[in-house]
């Protein structure tokens, strides 16, 4: 089997919230990863945490504070129903996103390698448009 990496990128019209970005999948089956992963890259170091649920509220505040405007900020998200998620890493100035499938990614029935990028994007860009989403790229790369 040979290594892969995966992203969708997208692009919004306008600025946004990462709390925003999340309430928007919630309503396609996407939530906050349990344990709650979150990163705030304020030291050129991507220094991942680790908190509970229960301070999803806290670390969505962190996220999205002003003094991280200019950071790269990411949380991961993951889809009950199916089993698999990702990190939604979100770039400074907070107009573009981007979504690695990096828990149990899910692949094309026909291959072992390959990415289903179809499923992520049937369950992503619905709710994404309803926060302004303008464009995406969508990526699965051989290495």
């Amino acid at each position: 089997m040979s290594s892969r990496t995966a992203d969708i990128d997208f692009t919004f019209a306008h600025e946004l919230t990462v709390r925003a970005t999340t309430g928007a999948l919630a309503a396609a089956g996407w939530a906050l990863e349990d344990p709650l992963s979150f990163m705030v890259n304020d030291d050129d170091l991507y220094d991942w945490r680790t908190t509970t649920r229960e301070h999803a509220q806290d670390v969505l505040a962190i996220l999205d504070a002003p003094e991280h405007a200019n950071h790269h900020v990411a949380v991961c998200i993951y889809h009950e129903k199916v089993s698999a998620g990702g990190q939604l890493l979100f770039f400074p100035g907070r107009m573009t996103c981007s979504f690695i499938p990096t828990i149990n990614r899910r692949r094309l029935s026909d291959s072992i390698d390959f990415t289903d990028l179809g499923w992520y994007m049937h369950t992503l860009v619905p709710p994404l448009l309803t926060v302004g989403l303008k464009s995406y790229e969508a990526c699965d790369i051989g290495h």
